[in-house]
């Protein structure tokens, strides 16, 4: 990457992300919300790029992961008694019924749950109806077959959350993968109330300056990158502009960065090179993403790409076990209350802070959007835009 486009990066982030990494650190008690963003493909290729592998090991990585994903995390339970849980955005263009039923079983059982992801604008731009089909099948797909995603009382509309393939939300780089400047309008009116694609990996053009925040977009829908400015979730202020935007951490390492000219960044990326760990927790914990007015709970939203097997050591093998050990043995020490959440229940749990609700968060992971498997199938499917859209 050039200089100038490192540059423009760390002119966006690094301020930000340093005067986190500066502040007090967070001593507790407080209530650590937990969620992964699991960028679920089965078709990942080792060798990168747009390559797919055959379904024959889509099934064979599935059914690993099904059956070995239990036995990794039922042993160490948060305080609600629920596993360390995973949201599987599966990709809408690479949806295949047999693995995606696997998929919902497993979440049906307790394991997490499943919402949607998007890769699309390569190598042309995509269109605003192209993109709008795509969602709203896939939507439909999960929801009316597979018994995922979410529902709000008195809509017949399922609601989801979204990630974007590659980060390019709302075409956040110029045109490359993605190509719609409306698309996160296309998101609120096909049932979208949250998105979890940010932060970027490092160096990635697509990084908005606003950083380590919960937010309603402050700029128009229906142009490019209206998340770029956003109005910071507050408790006792009920958000009016949906997808909500919901964060990761983003916060310069300064014990790793030392007098490197190239600062290293906390991301919130589960990877191979950087796996979970305590230190990496305390980042986390630096971050103080939250609903204003509710400094005591905690959002921690991190990625990851599960199904890509060199990254099978610190999603489910030695290394993840540890630090999930380390992270609950350890809670009361550090004097945290865990709970391991999707992506569903964060949202609600942000929805409840905005509604004043206060206690224990736990208590509000069904809030407002319920699962859908949990309500009465609606009798007809609609696009019209859903009421929370509209405030």
């Amino acid at each position: 990457m050039s200089y100038r486009k490192k540059a423009n990066y760390l002119r966006k982030v690094l301020p930000g992300g340093t005067l986190r990494a500066l502040s007090a650190p967070v001593r507790g008690p407080v209530h650590l919300l937990m969620a992964v963003a699991d960028h679920f493909e089965p078709a990942v290729s080792p060798e990168g790029g747009a390559k797919r592998v055959p379904l024959p090991e889509q099934e064979r990585r599935l059914e690993f992961w099904v059956r070995e994903y239990p036995k990794a995390v039922d042993r160490w339970r948060d305080h609600d008694g629920r596993p360390f849980l995973h949201t599987y955005f599966y990709p809408a263009e690479q949806y295949d019924e047999g693995l995606v039923e696997m998929l919902a079983d497993h979440c049906h059982s307790g394991w997490g749950e499943t919402e949607i992801h998007l890769h699309h604008g390569y190598p042309e731009p995509d269109t605003e109806n192209n993109t709008r089909q795509m969602l709203a099948e896939f939507r439909d797909r999960l929801a009316f077959r597979h018994r995922c995603l979410a529902m709000e009382e008195g809509e017949n509309q399922p609601r989801y959350c979204f990630v974007h393939g590659n980060f390019a939300l709302a075409n956040s780089r110029d045109g490359i993968n993605c190509g719609v400047d409306s698309e996160m309008k296309v998101l609120a009116e096909t049932g979208c109330y949250a998105d979890f694609t940010l932060p970027t990996g490092t160096w990635h053009s697509a990084q908005t300056a606003k950083i380590n925040s919960l937010y309603e977009c402050a700029l128009p829908l229906d142009e490019a990158v209206p998340h770029r400015r956003g109005i910071d979730l507050v408790a006792g202020r009920r958000p009016q502009i949906f997808p909500l935007i919901l964060q990761g951490p983003l916060v310069a390492d300064l014990r790793r960065s030392g007098h490197s000219l190239s600062p290293t960044l906390e991301t919130g990326a589960i990877t191979q090179p950087n796996p979970m760990n305590l230190h990496r927790l305390a980042l986390w914990k630096q971050a103080k993403i939250r609903v204003a007015g509710r400094p005591n709970w905690l959002f921690i939203k991190l990625h990851c790409h599960s199904m890509d097997p060199l990254q099978q050591d610190v999603v489910i093998g030695n290394s993840f076990r540890k630090f999930l050990e380390e992270l609950v043995s350890g809670a009361d020490e550090r004097k945290e209350t865990l709970h391991f959440v999707t992506a569903r229940e964060m949202a609600n749990i942000a929805l409840a802070a905005c509604d004043g609700k206060d206690g224990d968060p736990g208590d509000y992971r069904d809030y407002r959007f319920k699962r859908f498997k949990d309500v009465p199938a609606p009798t007809e499917k609609t696009d019209s835009v859903p009421a929370a859209v509209k405030g």
